[in-house]
């Protein structure tokens, strides 16, 4: 369970107790008709005090058996089956009622007589009547804990699934790099087969820093930028002097998780269909800023524009992978958008929380 979702669970049983203790303080108020805020206050101690010693009985319980089962020793909190619970409910209930009734008394300098105290017929009914109580209680209790499991359980399965269909889509990223690098390699071979030999060099060594980072469901931004400086020295000996490269990366940023590959698809893309059909080539700019409580990556070129280059064919793959990690991630928080910048080229954003 997650610290916030074990939080949650504790906020809930809080709530689900002081709303038990209120009905019987109330009820108790009605039946005895003695001071509504003494009634009250019995009740509440008398509550926590159930409350307490059923969570310390269970607790305890669920530490034993899983010692037992020869699972992790550490304590488990949670629901151990009616079978176990009904004994923890009587014994709790009985010290919980026990302890309230004293401690009340000695704070208040009163004296309410303790069960042993009573006439047979009265101790069985205020035993009786708190044993009810704690009984809703824990019913109220299991219910929750059901409910709470189920999103639980929900909530994994989404997050599985998420995570494979990232792991699906960036396993169809690599191979379209490769495959594109490749082709290029196949022509510089016959053409000029020195400069074949170092980009093969270039390929080695980025599939080599990438294979491992590539299989992970995030890494900072730093490692991103970092494989794509290897990239980019790759397409270099490919374009010459034709491509400028300019990386932008505050310190401050380094640091933030960001899924692997999420601007490789965007630079490849403003090289194939922005710098490369430009005679002169031109400049690849890749930034990131922080805007609020949101991170902005951006990528940029002074290629052909986004006109020219939208009407290339092979455009949509890359882009649309993008996207679809985006919204596999960080559903309706994470955006992107492709827009025409001022001066010539084009412009690819993205922004998710940071």
């Amino acid at each position: 369970m997650t610290p916030s979702a074990h939080r949650h669970s504790w906020l809930a049983h809080i709530g689900g107790t002081a709303a038990v203790c209120l009905f019987a303080g109330l009820l108790n108020y009605l039946m005895r008709g003695k001071h509504l805020g003494l009634s009250m206050l019995y009740s509440f101690m008398i509550g926590a005090q159930i409350s307490a010693w059923i969570s310390l009985l269970s607790t305890g319980l669920s530490w034993l058996l899983r010692r037992w089962r020869g699972e992790a020793a550490a304590p488990a909190p949670g629901w151990v089956g009616w079978g176990w619970m009904l004994p923890c409910v009587v014994v709790g209930s009985v010290a919980g009622y026990s302890g309230g009734v004293w401690l009340t008394n000695l704070l208040m300098g009163l004296r309410e007589p303790l069960p042993w105290e009573l006439p047979g017929g009265r101790a069985a009914v205020s035993v009786v009547f708190a044993l009810v109580m704690s009984l809703l209680a824990t019913g109220i209790f299991y219910s929750m804990f059901r409910v709470n499991a189920l999103r639980l359980a929900q909530a994994q399965a989404q997050r599985q699934a998420a995570e494979a269909q990232l792991t699906l889509l960036q396993s169809q990223l690599e191979p379209h790099m490769l495959f594109n690098t490749l082709a290029h390699l196949r022509v510089l071979i016959k053409l000029r087969p020195d400069e074949a030999q170092r980009m093969l060099d270039r390929l080695i060594d980025y599939l080599r820093a990438t294979l491992q980072a590539s299989r992970a469901t995030e890494h900072a931004l730093a490692a991103e930028f970092d494989r794509l400086a290897d990239y980019l020295a790759l397409m270099s000996l490919r374009m010459g002097e034709r491509l400028r490269v300019q990386l932008d990366l505050p310190e401050d940023l380094a640091r933030l998780n960001v899924p692997p590959l999420l601007l490789q698809p965007l630079v490849e893309n403003a090289i194939k269909h922005g710098l490369e059909p430009h005679v002169d080539g031109g400049t690849l700019r890749v930034g990131a800023r922080r805007l609020g409580d949101r991170l902005v990556l951006e990528v940029a070129d002074s290629g052909v524009g986004l006109a020219q280059a939208t009407a290339l064919p092979g455009t949509g793959f890359g882009l649309a992978q993008v996207r679809e990690r985006l919204a596999q991630r960080y559903g309706g928080t994470g955006r992107f958008e492709l827009l025409p910048q001022p001066g010539g080229g084009s412009i690819a954003r993205i922004e998710i929380p940071a």
